[in-house]
């Protein structure tokens, strides 16, 4: 395993996909700030990056799944897999998502008027930037790509890298505004499934972005 203290943490979850198990459970961001050496993250989030790295050693060698290596796929290959993964779920999760914060916020307000006010607010917003995010990739972004032209399209990547990064913060929000999707005890099954839905939307999220920053476009920008 070619993993190193001073690894890029994009590049660890591009070559070993199961490392972003490890990086979920300890909130390692490896999507938007991939380009960072895991010793300079863990220092900030307090870990010990060799503590870490022995993880990944072993989430790779005890693991029974074998996932797909991404990394080895065409620009093609990846765009499809993005489209059908991530693009399509996305369309139809992010409005039931939104409605059922408005509905918590209703019901609930006065349990939590300003963090649920707030949940509402933020998440209004992602769901704002991701759905003009998701319209530019399918309809300039990913076509530009198709056609053979992906060395020319260094505007749209940076565009798209800003947006990811702005998205980013905005989950980070969701996670404290939620106390890392910890459910209240006085929550109801809307609100439960709220929190687990939220929960599962980083995560996708932290996926979908990391095959974009870490994999996509330095393949289409390098031709």
């Amino acid at each position: 395993m070619n993993v190193t203290t001073t690894t890029p943490v994009g590049h660890i979850a591009a070559g070993h996909p199961l490392a972003t198990r490890v990086f979920a459970r300890h909130a390692i961001d490896f999507c938007c700030g991939g380009g960072r050496p895991l010793d300079e993250v863990c220092r900030e989030r307090g870990l010990a990056a060799d503590t870490i790295v022995a993880e990944i050693r072993r989430e790779i060698e005890t693991s029974p799944d074998n996932p797909a290596r991404w990394d080895q796929a065409t620009p093609v290959e990846l765009i499809d897999h993005i489209l059908q993964a991530y693009h399509v779920p996305l369309w139809e999760e992010l409005p039931r998502l939104d409605g059922m914060a408005r509905k918590v916020l209703d019901v609930h307000h006065d349990k939590n008027p300003a963090g649920l006010t707030e949940l509402v607010q933020v998440f209004a917003a992602l769901r704002a930037e991701l759905e003009a995010h998701l319209q530019k990739e399918e309809q300039i972004l990913f076509p530009m790509i198709r056609q053979g032209h992906g060395r020319q399209a260094g505007g749209p990547v940076s565009v798209m890298m800003r947006e990811h990064d702005g998205a980013g913060a905005m989950l980070r929000r969701l996670r404290e505004l939620t106390d890392d999707y910890t459910v209240p005890a006085e929550a109801c099954n809307t609100w439960t499934a709220l929190w687990h839905g939220l929960a599962a939307l980083e995560t996708d999220l932290h996926q979908h972005i990391h095959l974009e920053n870490n994999l996509l476009f330095p393949k289409v920008l390098a031709g």
